[in-house]
């Protein structure tokens, strides 16, 4: 007599038409992914915009940086409607158009974004005009000793000593990671301190003045520290 066929113990096999359709899937998946992640970074943006709360900063974001604003609304600006100012103790204010900023000359600096939330992004590039570069330009008179930073948020501000803001890896940055700086993540001039944590690196920046003294920023004065090194920061040196 014929031998019984054996039972399957492995489960039915998984059919052509139904592999195709995982793999598809899968395929499908990877190529959206990168338009799912604007999406969601977008939402996360606009409704950060009008989170008095701050609870959208606590939302997971796969791109790692994290959207902040301190007022309910902030303006958009332009090559239309930006300006850059530049004074107090020095001889030549200064006022700045975009265009007459990104007709400067630029330098690009390489480093990790860290923000005191415990959020990094490595090795993020961000170009623009060395701050200076622009503090030369005007004339920095001998009683000025640091800067304040102002933003067209109405709200924010920040601060450096006149040391801290010369250096070579401190930046009033027109592109982050290699494309133009948007709304949300504070263009589209911003601040960026290399070697700080990113609450110095002032978004929506539209006034620089040197002063005889630091004034403490919007955050320090929240008791945040008002020199915000990164852990290993080079504090003399002048390359991020």
């Amino acid at each position: 007599m014929a031998d019984k066929p054996k039972p399957r113990t492995e489960g039915a096999p998984v059919g052509r038409r139904a592999m195709l359709g995982m793999l598809g899937a899968g395929a499908a998946g990877l190529a959206a992914a990168p338009y799912l992640q604007k999406g969601w970074e977008n939402f996360l943006a606009a409704a950060s915009e009008v989170d008095a709360t701050g609870l959208t900063g606590l939302l997971p974001n796969p791109g790692g940086f994290r959207y902040y604003s301190v007022v309910g609304s902030v303006p958009h600006k332009d090559e239309t409607n930006y300006a850059l100012t530049l004074g107090g103790l020095v001889d030549r204010p200064r006022t700045y158009t975009l265009d007459q900023l990104r007709a400067m000359p630029r330098t690009r600096v390489v480093h990790d974004v860290v923000c005191t939330d415990g959020w990094r992004v490595e090795k993020t590039p961000f170009d623009g005009v060395r701050l200076a570069d622009l503090l030369d330009d005007a004339g920095v008179r001998s009683k000025g000793a640091a800067i304040r930073f102002t933003c067209f948020d109405g709200a924010y501000s920040e601060s450096l000593t006149l040391e801290q803001a010369r250096r070579s890896d401190v930046l009033v940055a027109l592109t982050m990671q290699d494309k133009p700086i948007t709304h949300a993540h504070g263009g589209p001039v911003r601040l960026y301190v290399a070697p700080m944590y990113f609450y110095k690196s002032a978004k929506w920046l539209s006034g620089i003045s040197v002063t005889d003294k630091v004034v403490p920023g919007y955050w320090e004065e929240r008791g945040y520290a008002v020199d915000g090194w990164l852990d290993g920061a080079d504090r003399h040196g002048g390359a991020a």
